[in-house]
């Protein structure tokens, strides 16, 4: 047997223009119940990350899960434990300036990567907000970067 190519579909996640697709309908329904409705995903709780696209400069807004954390949160770019960075991975890194919504609230954050010595004290934080995270770490290679945002 060969070794799988990199067109191999990967089991674990949807194709992209799905994942874009039920992201928009997330934040337009969102949005249109301001903020009263559309608050979670299979139970567990999101916000919404308003961000600069790397490349576009466009505004994009993305719900993510929420993971608080001190006076802002933690955003963990693990993609279903694929194996390569979320796109929004990459808008963050670039324009760390972010705006996250939850619940009606909005705060204005600055995030920046977590160093390899923090996420010993981090990872239980996110799991205990979404404990699908230790599932994605097993299955990938990849060191999941997780974004520590605070305000300025």
């Amino acid at each position: 047997m060969g070794k799988e190519s990199s067109t191999d579909k990967n089991p674990f996640n949807p194709p992209k223009w799905a994942l874009k697709t039920m992201s928009r309908t997330h934040v337009f329904l969102n949005r249109i119940t301001r903020g009263k409705m559309f608050n979670t995903l299979s139970g567990d709780e999101v916000c919404f990350v308003t961000m600069t696209g790397a490349r576009s400069g466009k505004t994009i807004t993305m719900p993510l899960m929420f993971v608080p954390y001190q006076e802002g949160v933690l955003l963990v770019a693990s993609l279903g434990g694929a194996p390569k960075n979320p796109a929004w991975y990459y808008n963050i890194a670039k324009n760390p300036d972010i705006r996250v919504r939850h619940r009606g609230k909005e705060m204005a954050l600055r995030a920046r990567l977590a160093m390899a010595d923090e996420k010993p004290k981090l990872w239980p934080i996110c799991d205990s907000h979404y404990a699908a995270y230790a599932d994605y770490r097993a299955r990938t290679d990849r060191e999941i970067p997780i974004f520590v945002c605070q305000p300025e």
